[in-house]
């Protein structure tokens, strides 16, 4: 008998294991590949791997700029894609002997619900089954497709097949012009190929703040990617290794489609259907506070959860709030205002908190305050002075949500996650001195903004 079974070895799931060695609990991780999950095997890591690559050939072929001066650079996909082989391996490698030092048994297989405190297990030498006093799903999810354009993993790709690429894929659709969508068409955009990026919705990165959508879309479309927004693609038409995809009244030609409109929730053939366990449109109802879903003893965390965002880190803080509620009973809700989205485009887009419209919806009479980076000496210094920091707050009160493009972006937003976090006032943030020359100054600039007391 298991204090805790779980299912599924993603950053939810292998976050639950190692969270419970804080408590002494005994843990089966039930794991049918690596451990890792979509975010170090097919995601997150293995995506920013080749974004780094990009970014280094592309400061390599800006060199010039900087008085360095060296013949033009070429690229080996097929060494980019060993080096993201190498990078991945060497973090699985890693997480499995964390979870080997922490004592958690890692059984190979596929796991479903067999009923209340069991779990099934398909293993290469047949069925087991497990008993435990609680059980987490942490199954994760998986691309979606659309409508025509099944994948075929040679020209009709999914971001999956995508970080696979061992040659240059030449022309490439990008259909979905969220998170995923635009850091691949950065990645190839700077790579030196023709991209051609689709989003339905009127902006890129969907929920974002419009005036760093637009941000964003200016520098991208400076380096060369062709971007339209507000448009739907029709059915594609194949013919000597092309493919031309229409839109509108147009179309555009190109040897590659890659399809990257989200990640559906894997949750079938979990053995739910036995369970008192909520399923919205594939994903996981839970309690907020704890995690629990309505059978008793049975938790969620990660990509299968209804109404949060699918983040890795989102899935960590899940994790640690389920084993707390179950070591201890007390609840420990995870704070969804206060989790960073970092977009690791060309530049990066950074968000946290509320945008000026969300906040308007719940009824804030809001302030808000931009400064670009235009004047930020390290933005200057670094060739790259184009974004801006916004931040969100209400009339009299606390910081609401921040979002910065530009250099770093990922990093910096960090800042604003604690102010949005502790609900600081403008004033509180801004007393706080920031060094020069670095790019944080623009955050200082701007909460010197908000407090309504402007330096530059």
């Amino acid at each position: 008998m298991y204090d805790v079974v779980i299912i599924g070895g993603g950053p939810g799931g292998y976050a639950s294991a190692l969270y419970a060695h804080n408590f002494g609990l005994s843990v089966a991780l039930v794991e049918k590949e690596r451990v890792g999950g979509t975010c170090l095997i097919r995601g997150c890591v293995p995506a920013k791997t080749w974004l780094e690559a990009a970014e280094v050939f592309a400061t390599v072929s800006a060199a010039a700029d900087f008085g360095v001066h060296t013949s033009a650079p070429s690229f080996s996909w097929e060494q980019g894609l060993a080096r993201k082989n190498r990078v991945v391996d060497q973090l699985v490698d890693g997480l499995a002997g964390l979870l080997k030092k922490r004592k958690v048994e890692v059984i190979d297989g596929y796991g479903r619900l067999a009923g209340p405190g069991r779990v099934v297990v398909d293993t290469a030498d047949g069925a087991v089954q497990l008993e435990s006093r609680h059980i987490i799903l942490a199954t994760g999810s998986v691309p979606r497709s659309i409508p025509d354009y099944d994948f075929d993993g040679e020209q009709i790709l999914s971001s999956d097949h995508a970080l696979d690429w061992d040659r240059d894929p030449g022309r490439v659709a990008v259909i979905g012009g969220g998170a995923i969508g635009c850091e691949f068409a950065s990645l190839l955009g700077d790579l030196g190929n023709e991209v051609h990026l689709f989003e339905m919705l009127d902006q890129i990165v969907p929920g974002t703040d419009p005036q760093a959508a637009r941000s964003l879309q200016r520098q991208m479309a400076g380096r060369g990617v062709e971007i339209r927004t507000g448009v739907s693609v029709g059915p594609p038409h194949r013919g000597d290794g092309v493919i031309t995809v229409p839109f509108g009244e147009d179309s555009v030609e190109v040897d590659a489609v890659l399809v990257a409109v989200g990640r559906a929730p894997r949750t079938g053939d979990l053995g739910l259907e036995a369970t008192k366990v909520e399923i919205d449109r594939g994903y996981v109802i839970v309690d907020l506070d704890t995690n629990q879903t309505a059978e008793p003893g049975v938790f969620a965390v990660g990509d299968i959860v209804a109404g949060t965002p699918q983040l890795a880190h989102a899935g960590f803080a899940e994790a640690i709030a389920a084993i707390t509620y179950i070591a201890t009973g007390e609840p420990n809700p995870v704070n969804y205002r206060a989790i960073p989205l970092v977009v690791y485009t060309h530049p990066e887009l950074a968000s946290v908190g509320l945008t000026e419209i969300e906040a308007e919806e719940l009824g804030y009479e809001v302030e808000k305050t931009a400064h670009t980076l235009a004047g930020v000496s390290r933005a200057i210094i670094r060739g790259k002075s184009q974004g801006l920091v916004k931040i969100i707050s209400a009339k009299d009160g606390p910081i609401l949500g921040a979002t910065v493009v530009g250099p770093e972006a990922g990093e910096l937003i960090h800042e604003l996650m604690y102010a949005v976090g502790w609900e600081a006032l403008p004033a509180e943030a801004a007393a706080f001195i920031h060094a020069h020359p670095t790019l944080s100054e623009a955050i200082g600039e701007t909460l010197l903004s908000a407090a309504g007391r402007p330096l530059h």
